[in-house]
């Protein structure tokens, strides 16, 4: 695998918004989007154009909850955390995604049988 940014693969951007709000603490997009590409090693990228829209329906699903905050550089900007129901769902989303890992590996596994 090359060096150039890898789109997030289809239906797991809720599981690493979550994520990454579970871990780090009230992030702005932007902050979301980098902290992604740096745990990734530079191998993901969020664009605004998918990250915002996630945003938006992780909190209107109540996943995750806004409120205005002054970024770093004396911004204003939108900060968002996860909420109780936004844990909850963050451990089925991860559970989905081992049972689809799982699934995967045995298929690789067993086309090389």
């Amino acid at each position: 695998m090359g060096s150039e940014k890898t789109d997030v693969l289809q239906g797991t951007l809720d599981l690493i918004v979550l994520k990454t709000l579970d871990s780090m603490g009230p992030l702005h997009g932007y902050g979301i989007a980098r902290r992604v590409e740096q745990i990734s090693q530079e191998l993901l990228s969020l664009n605004q154009g998918t990250l915002y829209p996630a945003l938006l329906r992780l909190e209107q699903r109540k996943w995750i909850k806004s409120e205005w905050g002054k970024s770093d550089n004396n911004r204003k900007a939108r900060f968002y955390s996860i909420t109780a129901d936004g844990k909850k769902q963050l451990e089925v989303e991860r559970e989905n995604w081992e049972r689809m890992a799982g699934i995967i590996g045995r298929l690789f596994q067993a086309a090389e049988e």
